[in-house]
């Protein structure tokens, strides 16, 4: 397993190793000693997600005020524009980004630390995502920041609108959002 620095220090691309031969393929998707090795620090993982999305999903940009989530997220069907936001008030890159295809080919991983509002954008039909978390669910603390936010700019590999959720709709912008404390 290898990890690769981003613009946004903090987070990281996962490539585990993989062995392939004519019968297909194995890897480790995560390994408690090595990850913490790449990290420099211990995580311990709570809560794993699996989402199926279509083509043009829009997923996010997702965080919680408090209680925040650290995840690991990576495709095992399909093709995602994976994008992670610094939200930390007190951080030289607040309200910078870095976005990176994830593919159930590429086998590439993201690492998405604390305070950091994430979100994807669905490039292929049948896309499953699964993603493990460092805190749970709580559904009173969730935020959404919205996908477009011009102070933001993200340049999404969108050509049409994307299907959102109502929640996504209703996000807010990074100016108006309840960012952790």
């Amino acid at each position: 397993m290898q990890a690769y620095k981003t613009e946004l220090p903090e987070v990281l691309i996962i490539v585990p190793s993989v062995f392939e031969d004519k019968r297909g393929f194995f890897l480790e998707s995560y390994n408690k000693k090595e990850f913490d090795k790449l990290l420099g620090k211990e995580v311990t993982f709570v809560q794993d997600n699996h989402s199926k999305s279509e083509k043009g999903v829009m997923r996010g940009l997702h965080y919680q005020r408090r209680s925040p989530q650290a995840k690991l997220v990576r495709v095992v069907s399909g093709a995602i524009f994976d994008v992670v936001v610094d939200i930390r008030k007190s951080s030289p890159n607040f309200g910078k980004w870095v976005g990176i295809k994830l593919t159930h080919k590429n086998k590439k991983q993201i690492w998405v630390p604390e305070n950091f509002a994430h979100g994807f954008y669905v490039l292929e039909e049948n896309t499953e995502v699964v993603y493990k978390t460092t805190d749970f669910y709580n559904s009173e603390e969730e935020r959404s920041i919205k996908w477009d936010d011009k102070d933001i700019s993200i340049r999404w590999p969108i050509d049409t609108t994307p299907s959102l959720s109502s929640k996504d709709k209703e996000g807010t912008s990074l100016k108006k959002a309840e960012l952790p404390d």
